[in-house]
């Protein structure tokens, strides 16, 4: 049975400048739109391209002393390497400069001429030259643009127009009879309150300048730039060169757009393609901007993010699941270094990291590192084979909806509580009795499955790590070949698979952390975090003394062996008003299992010490006779809670 077709688009981005985090997330949303599609088992297309022409880039190029065209490919080929080290998926790239494009262009600018549609005449007005757009003085704001702000330039030339008033009504009527045609309503109610403000018509060449495309019947003329943007879509989608394609995805399933451009999208654009007689897209989605800690990004305050950098410090996965986590799409979002490390300690490392490290090193060190058959369900077990159901069901309603945020909160619900299936069921207990070992079994193995259906709802966001889940899971299908249906099934792990060790897939990141200095009487042993024995009677201290020691109960929340280092156990614990790392040297006699849940009590104000290259940021109380060793718990009491 042949494919559903899925045609996405991105804005071809102005080569003006380098590309910066907004551009990063405006794409990474339509590659996981695509992803998601393409495992739901559509035949998607995804574009994304440059748009390359107009008086600005030819500024540009003279400003730098080159040819447009050596300016713009330097500009492209970053957008090239960008979209690479993000691993987008997207199926072309168009350049509006490519000979394939300037024959559609040329093509319909003709045929919408031919039919009247297009007139020549003078035009006298206002043009903002960044945005290349053309205003009336009664939609200039303290004389400026109103979409950037900028100044404007008064346009005196001889130009072609296209009749925009003639398809006003046509235009309205067909978006008051599609509510789902621009998205969110917010960005319909202002191209309803345009629309109804009155559409001139549109000028659509111009004569000052010639980095363009030229007009097919007057050479003096280059295409008005947005008239030749545009119709990139349905060049790519093969109108021209292969009417069987054209057939097949056009009209578009979603044109993804920032919110200052959905004016273009949604109301010249359609025009055309009326004039033209060719369907009109399905949606065009206007989404919000990426401000920096608060703030519009501008070159002048600089504060302009490079996404290369980013990728290059915490990897592109990461930067992924931030902006797609930490924004509600059509909303403007805020990009906050602190909240990327907050995304990447709390949900990465310590939900999902230490999900898949504790089940792994379970599986490994109680079932020679085999997943074993399944025994009797019990209620507890139920409850997560249910909420995995729930979960899977909720993520596609949320991802056909556009909710990408909420579908990714719908996951990381279902991590969380398999975190906590780990603490109920206690599989360290349970190795300890033989009877249990099919109990035990059982347990892994739901751990170990619900990993991968989790692998499976997380690939559109994160393509790189998904697939590095199912290696260390030990499957080997390949992750290309699987669909949606494959999270819906239960019980795709096979009996027998042999699961890798465990490797961290996202360490946590420790900012801001002082180094202690190298002087060997200041500096905190790896191996001897410990303070050694001494007599009950020495070292007398006054209660003043003992009174500043800050001791306080500590959740452990993870708890993970140190690289390299038999005594050394890295824990994740919640103080209630924030968590913390600490490195303790009681590998020797806990289990990392045995540790997560438990209350222990902790001396919080110690300066940090950096053990293993780890920032340990207090110390856990441990009592110790001979070879034995037992932490100091405090069962019941909340974390944060003095001791005294």
């Amino acid at each position: 049975m042949d494919k559903k077709p899925f045609y996405i688009t991105t804005p071809i981005y102005y080569p003006s400048d380098k590309l910066h985090i907004g551009h990063a997330y405006c794409t990474t949303i339509a590659d996981s739109i695509a992803r998601y599609k393409r495992l739901a088992g559509y035949d998607v297309f995804f574009l994304t391209g440059s748009d390359e022409h107009g008086q600005k880039i030819q500024r540009k190029a003279q400003e730098g002393n080159v040819t447009p065209i050596q300016y713009v490919d330097k500009i492209v080929a970053s957008f090239k390497l960008l979209w690479e080290k993000l691993n987008i998926s997207n199926d072309d790239f168009i350049r509006t400069s490519e000979k394939r494009h300037h024959e559609v262009v040329q093509h319909i600018f003709q045929k919408i001429y031919d039919q009247g549609d297009i007139y020549k005449a003078a035009y006298e007005g206002w043009y903002c030259t960044p945005c290349e757009t053309f205003w009336l003085e009664r939609q200039l704001v303290d004389g400026k643009c109103p979409d950037c702000g900028r100044p404007v330039e008064t346009l005196s030339e001889e130009s072609y127009f296209f009749r925009m008033s003639k398809y006003q009504d046509r235009l309205l009527a067909f978006i008051e009879a599609n509510p789902d045609f621009i998205q969110p309503v917010s960005r319909r109610n202002e191209m309803i309150n345009f629309i109804k403000g009155g559409l001139e018509d549109l000028c659509v060449s111009r004569t000052t300048f010639d980095w363009g495309i030229p007009v097919p019947f007057d050479s003096k003329h280059i295409v008005y730039v947005w008239f030749d943007a545009l119709v990139n879509y349905i060049t790519a989608a093969g109108y021209l060169n292969n009417r069987e394609k054209y057939a097949k995805f056009w009209p578009a399933d979603l044109h993804l757009v920032g919110k200052e451009i959905v004016r273009f999208h949604s109301i010249i654009w359609p025009v055309i393609l009326m004039a033209l007689g060719e369907e009109l897209p399905q949606k065009v989605y206007g989404h919000g901007w990426l401000v920096v800690e608060g703030d519009k990004m501008s070159k002048s305050k600089g504060n302009v993010i490079d996404p290369l950098a980013l990728i290059d410090e915490f990897g592109a996965d990461t930067i992924r699941y931030y902006l797609l986590r930490e924004i509600t799409l059509g909303m403007d979002g805020n990009f906050s270094r602190d909240a990327l490390i907050n995304r990447i300690n709390a949900d990465l490392a310590n939900d999902l990291g230490n999900l898949l490290h504790r089940t792994l090193n379970m599986i490994g060190r109680f079932n020679a590192g085999v997943i074993e058959k399944p025994g009797e369900t019990a209620p507890v077990d139920q409850e997560l084979l249910n909420l995995v159901q729930e979960t899977t069901a909720k993520y596609a309603e949320a991802m056909d909806n556009i909710e990408i945020n909420s579908a990714i909160k719908e996951v990381w619900a279902l991590i969380s509580r398999t975190n906590k299936y780990i603490d109920e069921t206690a599989p360290w207990a349970l190795a300890k009795d033989p009877a249990k070992k099919q109990r035990l079994n059982t347990v892994l193995y739901n751990l170990a499955e619900t990993l991968r259906i989790v692998a499976i709802l997380i690939s559109p966001f994160m393509p790189n790590t998904a697939p590095k889940m199912w290696r260390q899971l030990g499957i080997e299908e390949a992750f290309g070949d699987i669909t949606l249906q494959d999270a819906k099934c239960w019980g795709g792990l096979k009996e027998g698979t042999k699961v890798a060790k465990p490797e961290p897939i996202f360490p946590r990141i420790e900012e801001k952390a002082e180094e202690i200095a190298e002087n060997p009487k200041s500096k905190v042993s790896a191996e001897k975090v410990d303070a050694p024995e001494k007599s009950v009677q020495a070292d007398l201290i006054s209660i003043d003394e003992f009174a500043k020691m800050d001791l306080r109960v500590a959740k452990v929340l993870a708890a993970e062996k140190v690289k390299g280092a038999d005594k050394l156990l890295t824990l994740t614990v919640d103080l209630g008003t924030e968590e913390r790392t600490i490195v303790s040297g009681i590998a020797k006699h806990y289990t990392p299992e045995e540790l997560v849940g438990q209350n222990v009590v902790m001396i919080v104000n110690l300066k940090p010490a950096k053990i293993r290259g780890i920032e340990s940021r207090g110390l856990v109380l441990a009592a110790s006779s001979e070879d034995q060793l037992a932490v100091v718990t405090a069962p019941g009491m909340k974390p944060g809670s003095k001791v005294k």
